[in-house]
């Protein structure tokens, strides 16, 4: 499906021109906040869709590279998200929605990512999977440690939010693959369009909610959001190289470290706090395509020197 394909590679120009028409004119897209949840669900079980039984023997076949990854997952991206914030002096609500961003599992778009850098896709794959079923505790009990002390955290509502969110449409999805895989196969390009139609319509709306305040806190929020990712992909992959793994490898936790499932971090954002708490998981949303797709390129031209080697090699200390 060539033109699914098309569409989604210009998936920045489409996250970019959509905010930009949701500043412009607010009204068409606020009424629609109600949908994030579900949108997000659509996300959720579009991803599922393209699951296997292979991917998740991905975990079982590379486990210290999915371990390490997903570590670095929830320790880089949140306290860097806090460090952001502090050294911006950013309000409580913009730091509850970095925070929530850092917390969150690595983003489905990081997939892509990894397969045009020519990096390691099935380990992408295994870590999307493991830090989004991790997530739904570990995103609420590291929000209520790192911004609880300033605000309430409802940890058992967002515990039970991200179950509904991410495990079901994920598990529905996936028992969908098991039967239609054949047929799944076909339509993935379809898929990915889908999703990413639904990731741009929650950016719009929650950049609508802020219209009013992106003259001021926009500005803010974007240096924020370029600093938080720089340390994910950097962190990602000076810790990668530093414990021994390949540059295929640490490329591919460089990726999958800084890109964040920013779409979760909007819905709970909205859901459990305020519409400003969710601007900086909308800008991330837009901001780490453009980042990744920029550095997909790069290493796309200058191939790994391990690039021949087979996950168990490159995997090696």
């Amino acid at each position: 499906m060539p033109v699914f394909e098309r569409i989604n590679r210009l998936f920045p120009v489409w996250a970019i021109l959509f905010a930009a028409v949701a500043a412009w004119q607010p009204a068409w897209f606020t009424d629609f906040a109600f949908l994030i949840k579900l949108l997000l669900g659509v996300i959720m079980f579009a991803m599922g869709l393209t699951l296997s039984r292979h991917d998740f023997m991905g975990v079982i076949r590379a486990p210290l590279p999915v371990g390490v990854g997903v570590v670095l997952q929830f320790t880089v991206m949140p306290l860097a998200a806090l460090f952001v914030s502090w050294f911006l002096q950013l309000s409580p609500e913009l730091t509850i929605g970095m925070v929530l961003v850092g917390a969150t599992a690595g983003g489905t778009a990081s997939n892509v990512i990894t397969w045009l850098a020519n990096g390691h896709v099935a380990l992408s794959v295994s870590m999307t999977l493991t830090s989004t079923l991790i997530s739904v505790a570990a995103t609420p009990l590291l929000t209520a440690l790192l911004v609880g002390q300033t605000v309430d955290v409802p940890v058992a509502g967002m515990f039970l939010s991200i179950a509904q969110l991410v495990i079901g449409p994920i598990a529905a999805g996936v028992i969908i693959h098991h039967f239609l895989g054949r047929q799944i196969k076909q339509v993935e390009p379809a898929l990915a369009t889908l999703a990413m139609a639904a990731i741009v319509f929650i950016i719009a709306i929650v950049v609508a909610l802020n219209a009013g305040k992106l003259s001021t806190l926009g500005p803010l929020v974007i240096v924020a959001v370029v600093l938080h990712n720089m340390i994910g992909l950097a962190g990602g992959y000076a810790a990668g190289r530093a414990l021994g793994f390949s540059k295929r490898v640490a490329r591919t936790m460089a990726i999958e470290v800084g890109m964040q499932n920013s779409g979760l971090a909007v819905a709970l954002a909205n859901q459990f706090f305020t519409a400003t708490s969710a601007l900086p998981g909308a800008l991330f949303s837009i901001w780490h395509n453009v980042s990744g797709s920029l550095l997909a390129g790069y290493w796309k031209r200058r191939p790994a020197e391990d690039d021949g080697r087979s996950m168990q090699a490159d995997t090696s200390a």
